[in-house]
């Protein structure tokens, strides 16, 4: 992931009032306070273990290398197996050193005439520098991945191989974005997030709609928190409170908090702002790191090592069930 981490605050508790929280339903998944009946698949949270693994197996995916030439492939071809419609939207962005990079975005989709649309994204290129290592001699190593990128594709992956399986009746759209996270904070937030930005503009349908899209990012780790992001609360209020409302009732509060947090560039900025899709990010906080973000962000230990199958469960659970209850 890629942001301006020094815009993050101390956070602050949004008020939830009586009427928000989670009602008593039938039993089949118990929670401190209620029990709840599950409307969707099951998500199956080793085989999603297994696809960040088959992503960080190709090396760092950095633009204009083979590992992110055939991890491409490797994606594209993996989601044919599953969705009803496989675009790759390949174009030439300049980055902010000047290089000219070659981008793949990905959209699998499903039921692809249905007009309620939900997106469901995440980046899938890797960084190229280790910046934030606190090793100065591998500040110009590229990264693995396994969370920062690959969690977030894993997910979408393993939600895709199940659609497949127990079709959802309305429209979705994975996005796998590309260039996301090249940028340098000291030359701005628009050198982050190429690839959200190409398709904002260029979307890979004209005049495309989506009811509302979710952005995962860094979605894999031990002891993850996620909190309420500035920019979706600005431009998707709604859409944050039905996830973390849907996450808290299967029994995930541990990972779903009801606090506010500071405004993180990412590629949900530019679909919202460029695309106009309300769209929220899902993205690991923590308190223990000057960033604010886990201790391997951006760094040679952000490795197959970081993820945990719980923390790949209580998102893609989540998801799925958000997801089932639109049919």
């Amino acid at each position: 992931m890629k942001l301006r981490a020094k815009l993050l605050p101390i956070i602050a508790l949004i008020a939830i009032s009586c009427s928000d929280q989670p009602k008593k339903t039938t039993t089949e998944q118990s929670t401190s306070s209620n029990t709840y009946k599950i409307e969707s698949p099951n998500f199956n949270s080793d085989s999603a273990f297994i696809f960040v693994e088959k992503q960080v197996s190709f090396g760092p995916r950095v633009c204009n290398s083979d590992a992110h030439t055939n991890c491409g492939n490797y994606l594209s071809e993996e989601f044919k197996k599953y969705a009803d419609e496989v675009i790759e939207q390949k174009a030439t962005v300049t980055n902010w050193d000047g290089k000219k990079l070659q981008i793949k975005n990905i959209i699998a989709s499903f039921n692809p005439k249905a007009s309620k649309r939900v997106l469901i994204c995440s980046h899938w290129d890797s960084r190229p520098y280790a910046d934030n290592d606190p090793n100065p001699a591998n500040h110009d190593t590229p990264i693995d991945a396994a969370d920062d990128g690959a969690s977030g594709v894993a997910i979408m992956l393993e939600m895709a191989r199940i659609m497949h399986q127990n079709k959802p009746s309305i429209g979705i759209d994975f996005i796998c974005l590309d260039a996301e996270d090249l940028g340098k904070s000291d030359k701005g937030g628009e050198t982050y997030c190429l690839g959200s930005q190409y398709w904002a503009k260029n979307p890979h349908k004209p005049g495309y709609k989506a009811n509302y899209g979710i952005l995962l990012d860094m979605v894999g780790a031990y002891n993850a928190r996620f909190i309420w992001e500035g920019f979706s609360t600005k431009y998707a209020e709604p859409v944050l409170r039905k996830v973390w409302d849907q996450g808290v009732q299967l029994g995930y509060s541990n990972y779903f908090f009801y606090f506010q947090g500071g405004f993180i560039t990412d590629d949900h900025k530019f679909i919202n702002e460029l695309g106009g899709v309300p769209t929220i990010d899902i993205i690991h906080y923590t308190e223990s790191t000057d960033t604010r973000f886990p201790a391997h962000w951006h760094t040679v230990n952000d490795k197959i090592s970081v993820i945990d199958r719980n923390t790949l469960k209580a998102v893609g659970q989540t998801l799925m069930e958000v997801v089932y209850k639109e049919n």
